[in-house]
């Protein structure tokens, strides 16, 4: 038995994935420790025999509502400062407690969200083997690969990775506070080879979401592995709320758990559907009162939907292009819609448009006409649905979640290069 620390942002669609390996592992034998900040653990649902929940820092679960809130807010450059702010904060409270609680508690490995890079650090620190994983687009350097955060379309020509470079100065200064953050625990922790997120991933083993077939083209790595959707084995069993009428397409709507507020922009999908002869079912994920909620003109508004099963009854899905939804829609062989807002949302919209499994609109582009433009498009075009059922066969095939218990126990059982022992007694520098 491995006693493994889970270390993740407070983000209920990092956490989800996280659970599921938990109780894959759990389910093999082991036993799973969540290392998260406080007020996230009533976030998350698997805890019980052989997986365990340890809160450090004394922050209230309204004031990680708060910062989740500011997350959510977009992608201009203010918005993501206050996101880099409020994260390097998380991350220094998980430096600052994390390593005495693994060895309070035994760990024998970590396994890290590739956006946290305390887990890197921690890790390092004590010793310690480290698996990363992406809950979101990966972010392991390539340079034909644009940042996950940019919209920007797959180029390897020398004007592509140009273009990739300057990029890349950007995002420098947009991470300056989260560089800062991982340069003075780095210090503390006598690890002067760490100084950016890329430098805290696992040098032997990192895991994505992704299948090759809906990724840009990337340099070979034998550390690299993409297992498809990592998905808790008894997901969405329910039935669809409501079933397709036969003469009319049906358009499933979500923008996840964190942009399940934007009231107007469901009102214009719903009007768009009606242009097109389209029913429309908006899962607001609790983002919109049941008044709010009343004022949408769709077939169905509610907060949450079995979504796979929702997506196996619809025509095609508007997305906001986050990763679990679109592989689900992609799981389903459905066309998409994206309307990226945040985070990585942008690279993701740009691998749909690349693969040809559906169409983007940018926030500034918004209009029922619009996107009654685009789903007469993706409604009346097989093609996007063709190679959306394409990548669906990749991804049913993928392996997921036990591929991804596999992978982490045998990098778990070779011998790390970069483990370095640390004495019990060893304290955190103050």
């Amino acid at each position: 038995m491995t006693e493994f620390a889970v270390v993740c942002p407070p983000y209920y669609s990092h956490l989800r994935l996280f659970e599921a390996l938990a109780e894959e592992l759990r389910d093999r034998g082991h036993a799973v420790h969540f290392i998260v900040n406080a007020g996230a653990a009533e976030m998350i649902s698997a805890a019980g025999k052989g997986i365990f929940v340890h809160e450090v820092g004394r922050r209230s679960r309204h004031d990680l509502d708060r910062l989740i809130a500011r997350a959510a807010g977009g992608g201009q450059p203010l918005s993501v400062l206050r996101t880099v702010r409020d994260a390097a904060r998380l991350t220094e409270e998980l430096c600052r407690e994390a390593p005495a609680l693994c060895r309070d508690l035994n760990i024998a490995a970590v396994i890290g969200d590739q956006m946290e890079p305390a887990a890197g650090l921690v890790a390092r620190f004590l010793g310690l083997p480290l698996v990363s994983v992406a809950s979101a687009l990966p972010v392991h350097d390539d340079p034909a690969v644009p940042l996950p955060f940019l919209g920007w379309t797959y180029d390897s020509s020398e004007e592509g990775l140009k273009r990739n470079r300057g990029g890349l100065m950007v995002a420098g200064l947009l991470l300056a506070r989260q560089k800062k953050a991982i340069a003075r625990w780095a210090d503390r922790f006598d690890l002067p080879e760490l100084a950016t997120l890329d430098d805290c991933l696992s040098t032997t083993c990192q895991i994505s979401q992704l299948t090759e077939s809906f990724d840009f083209p990337r340099q070979p790595s034998p550390i690299r592995h993409a297992v498809g959707p990592i998905r808790r084995q008894h997901l969405d069993d329910a039935a669809p709320p409501i079933r397709r009428d036969p003469d009319r397409p049906l358009v499933f709507v979500s923008f996840g758990t964190l942009q399940g507020h934007r009231l107007r922009l469901f009102r214009k999908i719903a009007e768009a559907c009606r242009w097109v002869g389209a029913d429309c079912v908006v899962a607001h994920c609790g983002g919109l009162t049941e008044a709010e909620a009343a004022t949408i003109d769709a077939r169905l508004v509610t907060d949450f939907v079995p979504q796979r099963a929702m997506l196996q009854e619809a025509d095609l899905c508007v997305t906001h292009a986050g990763m679990n939804t679109v592989l689900d829609a992609l799981d389903a062989g459905k066309p998409m819609l994206a309307v990226p807002m945040a985070f990585d949302q942008p690279g993701i919209a740009a691998r749909i448009v690349h693969h040809g499994v559906g169409l983007r609109l940018t926030r500034g582009h918004l209009s029922a006409r619009s996107i009654a433009a685009c789903l007469e498009r993706l409604l009346r075009t097989a093609s996007f649905t063709d190679k959306a059922r394409r990548i669906g066969r990749d991804i049913q095939g993928s392996g997921g979640v036990k591929l991804a218990a596999d992978i982490i126990e045998r990098a778990v059982a070779a011998p790390a290069s970069t483990k370095r022992p640390v004495s019990k007694d060893r304290h955190v520098p103050a």
